[in-house]
């Protein structure tokens, strides 16, 4: 519950908040377990069923689970020093699963092997072009994101109340209006990049071409 809340805790009702709300009251009792529940009340009301029904598995939990096996090793543990039952990061374990699951072994440094992430703002100024880094800081995974401008087409956008991919959900009548704002500066900056595409276009047609004797 808490892992979904705090990745997409978005607007307008900011899940997080809610569940945080529903603790401080503590309507149910003072002890731990009490406040956790009163928590799980405030986000999903107070059912008589509590038992987890069937997972509604989707073409994207697979994708992520093949992807996360085959290219994306993300080593994400539970240690002992937190509020949640501890949880190590095992990669035995782990590349046993995923050879169970999908036939394939893990690739632990595929990624920053092909893509340069040791120094990703060195390896980027090489080659890249045209990315847009989008972040809300809300979202845990923000941490690991690129929150400055590499260059001038390797652009950082980040919002400070945005949470996992909310800029490029579907709009909404309930977006606030900074989300907006963000929406329609990163499809400024993808029309400029569109059009400075042609000019070069027709740029590049108008040059002589090299002709052998």
């Amino acid at each position: 519950m808490y892992a979904s809340a705090a990745q997409y805790n978005q607007p307008p009702r900011y899940p997080v908040t809610v569940i945080c709300g529903g603790i401080d009251r503590a309507s149910f009792g003072s002890d731990i377990l009490s406040k956790i529940y009163a928590g799980l009340v405030a986000l999903r009301g107070n059912t008589r069923c509590k038992v987890n029904g069937p997972t509604n598995v989707t073409e994207t939990t697979v994708g992520w689970r093949w992807q996360t096996c085959s290219e994306m090793v993300i080593p994400i543990g539970i240690v002992n020093n937190t509020m949640f039952q501890p949880d190590p990061f095992i990669f035995k374990s782990f590349a046993k699963d995923c050879k169970k699951q999908f036939g394939v072994s893990p690739r632990p440094h595929w990624v920053t092997t092909y893509y340069g992430g040791h120094n990703i703002k060195l390896v980027l100024q090489k080659f890249g072009s045209n990315i847009i880094f989008s972040n809300g800081l809300r979202d845990p995974y923000s941490s690991g994101g690129v929150l400055k401008n590499i260059s001038d087409s390797l652009v950082a956008i980040h919002a400070v109340n945005g949470s996992h991919c909310l800029d490029i959900l579907g709009a909404n009548q309930s977006d606030p209006g900074w989300l907006v704002e963000q929406r329609k500066k990163e499809i400024e900056i993808m029309k400029g990049w569109i059009a400075q595409y042609y000019i070069d276009l027709v740029a590049l047609k108008g040059t002589p071409k090299f002709q052998s004797k």
